[in-house]
């Protein structure tokens, strides 16, 4: 009898692709594309505003999208779950 704490260890596509999108909504989706040093305003749940923040990442497997804001704080790194984000403004090249 299979142990049900056994690790998967399936080729399933359907599986692979669950875990792929995990973090849901249009912002995270949109950021899963966005390119890495883009500058963007990031507006939050709640009405917080991140402005002139630079993308560095999302980590698809906890949500966590990485900034940082080279303007207010130089060397600083944000760290905000992709799902509280509420829009993204990307800044005009």
């Amino acid at each position: 009898m299979s142990n049900m704490r056994d690790v998967c260890k399936c080729d399933n596509q359907h599986h692979h692709e669950k875990e792929e999108h995990r973090c849901n909504g249009c912002v995270c989706d949109q950021l899963r594309r966005l390119q890495t040093a883009t500058e963007v305003d990031v507006f939050l749940r709640g009405g917080t505003v991140l402005e002139d923040v630079v993308f560095i990442s999302l980590d698809r497997k906890n949500c966590c999208a990485i900034f940082t804001d080279p303007t207010t704080e130089p060397g600083s790194t944000l760290i905000v779950d992709c799902e509280e984000i509420q829009a993204i403004r990307i800044e005009a090249a």
